[in-house]
């Protein structure tokens, strides 16, 4: 993924398909798709089509039927999505986006998770 390129809603639903099973064909993927969406075989095609030219995704053109995968992890791209959301919506605060995050009622596990990371970090901080 470019530095520029932040994915829409739709490439965020086939790569979330392609980070399960890749290298995946736009039938397979269009396949999954349709368990939770209504959209046509060519929307899907035309969409990894843009994606590939985005680059987004790889195609391997060897075979008939073209195979795609996600050129970056799940993992690159959400910190990709979160730095672009944090410049965009937060003015760079982490702190508002964690308030924002939060504001949605965190459970009991959840506080205690992030009050675990927020220990380590700090403790990281210190050396």
């Amino acid at each position: 993924m470019t530095k520029k390129t932040v994915p829409t809603k739709a490439e965020l639903n086939i790569l979330n398909i392609l980070w399960k099973v890749q290298p995946s064909t736009v039938r397979q993927v269009h396949e999954v798709l349709s368990l939770t969406q209504s959209t046509g075989y060519t929307t899907t095609l035309k969409t990894m089509q843009v994606m590939h030219e985005k680059g987004l995704v790889q195609r391997d053109e060897s075979s008939r039927a073209h195979l795609y995968k996600a050129k970056e992890s799940s993992g690159k791209t959400q910190n990709s999505l979160i730095k672009d959301i944090l410049s965009k919506a937060f003015g760079g605060s982490k702190y508002d986006l964690v308030v924002s995050a939060l504001g949605e009622k965190a459970s009991s596990d959840e506080i205690n998770e992030i009050r675990e990371l927020l220990n380590t970090l700090e403790e990281q901080n210190k050396k």
